[in-house]
């Protein structure tokens, strides 16, 4: 028996794509074929959304269909779940069903939920901070302060699915124009900067900088202690704060930043984005991963590009008009600490305390070099295609301290079999799946051996008579 398709009500969606559009009820009802009753019932949730009428709102705005997918506020909902397993709001519990209706009618307030959640989680560390003996006005200030630059920079390219179409268009374009070819590009990128810019450029072992530029001086200077790598990724950025410095301002200020200093953070992000593109261009790169069914390593040779540079870029591809496999990725320190996280996936991270320890993202650290691989399934069932590896670079030189990372990339088990990783890898095999979690603190699994904490909200059973096998066990 066929599984019964499910019913979409994404009224409030709907809603939204028309005033954005500054369309009536009744002029769009007309462009689609319908009543203005009829599409008033389906902005009310009062009828689901057809698929005869999807396809047609796909052509009255030109849109990819996917704007109408459920899988955000799968993982909004998720994300605001955990929040509120926070005791703050034990006396007042949220229905799941009630919590996907307030994030399907209004997603922006939920999201604005989750930036005041975190400001205040913020807010209480530093109390505890100044409580332990931090002094000095600037520890006093920050605790009413706005969210941190860095943190509120990674949610917007979190929420933006680590994809901007129009800095993507803009780096393929400037490949193809000036016909750059894979695996180089050092001298052609040099003379470009010469030949459009007036801009010289200095490679020199003396500098104290990485990259420094002088517009007075017309002249972009590179340490170097840079790798040829480096070298080519700077250049790139430095090409796209030249010349589309007006397009980074106007995707910065659609995202509204609460602290000045995300504005700065997110334009040298933005660069950054625009020079991978432009070091691996959309729609070969895409066809090449393809080709190499995913192999990070060939691509490294045919895009002379790092480990971690493949596995971000990997991540991006969700061009509606032409979707990579939606892939998530992080970047981890060894004390566990996500210094880079995006999602094209219903995959989540924690956004406080540190991840599940039986992530093979943290094992990766025992055996360095090495591509792990793991098949992971969450607490809602989900199930997860995980590879991780760890990447070090050094700033020159033996006494130059080190810089040690793991890379975690993973995707939907149903996209496994793409991936030339999951070769010899029983991937129906659910018993073998290992049972991760988001974090210890709002992990639901109490039979787990490896919890650091306590979930939020349980009450822990203790007998000085009894010890168990797991580390916890719980009144219930």
């Amino acid at each position: 028996m066929g599984q019964r398709k499910r019913k979409l009500f994404l009224g409030s969606k709907l809603r939204r794509l028309r005033e954005q559009h500054r369309l009536s009820q009744a002029e769009l009802a007309n462009k689609l074929g319908l009543s203005p009753s009829y599409l008033n019932q389906i902005e009310n949730d009062q009828r689901p959304l057809t698929v005869q009428v999807l396809l047609k709102l796909g052509g009255v705005f030109e849109i990819d269909l996917t704007h109408f997918s459920e899988e955000e506020d799968d993982r909004l909902v998720a994300e605001i779940k955990d929040c509120l397993e926070d005791p703050l709001f034990e006396n007042e519990k949220v229905l799941l069903p009630e919590l996907k209706e307030i994030v399907t009618r209004s997603p922006t307030f939920a999201r604005h939920f989750l930036s005041l959640y975190q400001s205040y989680l913020q807010t209480k560390q530093n109390y505890v901070g100044l409580a332990e003996g931090v002094t000095g006005d600037e520890a006093v200030r920050s605790i009413e302060g706005p969210q941190f630059p860095y943190e509120e920079t990674r949610d917007f390219f979190y929420y933006q699915n680590n994809y901007f179409d129009s800095l993507d268009q803009a780096a393929e374009t400037l490949f193809k124009q000036e016909s750059m070819h894979h695996g180089g590009g050092e001298g052609q990128l040099i003379d470009y900067l010469k030949r459009k810019h007036d801009i010289h450029v200095i490679v020199d072992a003396d500098s104290e900088r990485l990259r420094q530029f002088d517009a007075r001086k017309r002249q972009l200077v590179l340490s170097k202690l840079l790798s040829l790598r480096q070298r080519i990724f700077h250049l790139a950025h430095q090409i796209c704060l030249l010349e589309h410095a007006a397009l980074l301002d106007d995707i910065i200020a659609k995202a509204r930043f609460t602290n000045p200093e995300s504005n700065a953070v997110c334009r040298v992000g933005l660069a950054n984005y625009f020079a991978g593109a432009l070091l691996m261009p959309y729609e070969n790169f895409l066809q090449k991963a393809q080709q190499e069914r995913y192999d990070i390593e060939r691509l490294q040779i045919l895009f002379n590009v790092s480990f971690e540079q493949i596995c971000h870029r990997l991540s991006t591809l969700q061009r509606p008009s032409a979707k990579g496999i939606p892939f998530y990725f992080l970047r981890v320190d060894a004390a566990g600490n996500i210094s880079k996280r995006q999602s094209a996936s219903s995959f989540h991270f924690a956004r406080v305390g540190g991840a599940c320890p039986l992530w093979n993202v943290h094992e990766a650290f025992a055996q360095p070099g090495k591509i792990l691989r793991q098949v992971a399934q969450m607490p809602d069932g989900k199930t997860y295609f995980c590879i991780a590896r760890t990447v070090s670079r050094t700033e020159g030189g033996f006494l130059m301290p080190q810089k040690n990372f793991a890379v975690g990339l993973g995707c939907e088990i149903a996209h496994a079999p793409q991936l030339i990783y999951s070769a010899g890898i029983d991937l129906n095999d659910k018993e073998a799946a290992v049972p991760i979690g988001v974090s210890c603190r709002v992990c639901e699994r109490t039979d787990c051996p490896q919890r650091a904490f306590p979930p939020i909200g349980k009450k822990i059973h203790i007998d000085e008579n009894e010890r168990e096998f797991l580390p916890y066990r719980f009144e219930s």
